[in-house]
């Protein structure tokens, strides 16, 4: 049987998230769908994985729903294995469940969007930018693109913290990147709301641009949140680089583990060799408070 994982989100007005919650659960479940779906006040946010009749089942239900027919859905090969379970939530937003507070409506506030041919271009032809990374920390040590700004961000709401140092760029056109584009549509809102002004997103995110153009300009593997933890297309070609590096050796490495300090569990590149010198595996450099 083949298996698809599908990526999706939507930010638009949903005024009964705990009947939208209900729903999506008893879809997924009737369609044999695993996976993580957060509803809020703002919108949808979704990744699920299942046979890809059921897949494509879930698509048509929610486009006969009107404020979802306009979603997007990334999709790519699943496993049947991505996901252990079922989990659809009520948060307060759809990305971290803490960042509700910046009052940043994407539906209203947002940066440009620019397309993944449209960056291939920027960077083909040598103009000008600044890529801002959004991602978490340890997400872009696996993968990036060239020349990125991978800003200090433990989490995504640590995003005003850094403020101050993206507030400089203003020579150029600020990019910013993140997996599927959620972050990024609520992320540019908060830049632009906070005065800056040439602001753009990559469109549907990274997963669509190393889709379209493998090993060109974004290097490494892409980390997702699900078993497969990293992805990559065309990985076997001379031009696949790996990037991550293992946090005790700094050997090249693709493999993240987890601290197994019941106080940290920080995910981190460790290559086998290193792995197994160090049973149990704590963080090289000290684990966080």
């Amino acid at each position: 049987m083949s298996y698809q994982i599908l990526l999706y989100y939507k930010y638009v007005e949903v005024t009964d998230p705990t009947a939208i919650k209900l729903w999506q659960r008893t879809l997924c479940q009737q369609l044999d769908l695993k996976g993580r779906i957060i509803v809020a006040p703002e919108g949808i946010n979704g990744t699920v994985e299942g046979p890809i009749d059921n897949i494509n089942q879930y698509v048509r239900a929610m486009r006969e729903y009107p404020p979802f027919n306009t979603i997007k859905y990334k999709r790519s090969e699943g496993t049947g294995t991505a996901f252990p379970n079922l989990s659809v939530k009520v948060r307060a937003d759809i990305i971290s469940n803490s960042v509700a507070e910046w009052d940043v409506n994407p539906a209203h506030m947002t940066g440009k969007y620019l397309t993944a041919d449209e960056l291939h271009e920027w960077y083909e032809s040598g103009k000008k930018f600044y890529l801002v990374d959004m991602r978490n920390d340890y997400e872009h040590k696996s993968g990036h693109f060239e020349n990125a700004i991978l800003p200090e961000l433990e989490n995504f709401r640590d995003l005003p913290k850094v403020l101050p140092q993206l507030q400089q760029l203003t020579d150029a056109p600020v990019v910013t990147v993140c997996t599927g584009g959620v972050r990024c549509e609520k992320a540019t809102g908060f830049l632009v709301k906070h005065g800056m002004q040439d602001v753009y997103q990559l469109q549907d995110g990274i997963v669509t641009y190393m889709e379209k153009y493998p090993n060109q300009h974004f290097k490494g593997k892409l980390y997702v949140f699900d078993d497969r933890v990293l992805m990559g297309f065309d990985t076997d070609s001379p031009q696949h680089e790996i990037v991550g590096r293992c946090s005790v050796c700094q050997k090249p490495s693709e493999q993240y583990v987890n601290c197994t300090n019941d106080e940290c569990h920080r995910h981190l590149i460790c290559c086998e060799e290193c792995l197994s010198t160090r049973t149990p595996f704590t963080c090289p450099q000290g684990c966080r408070a």
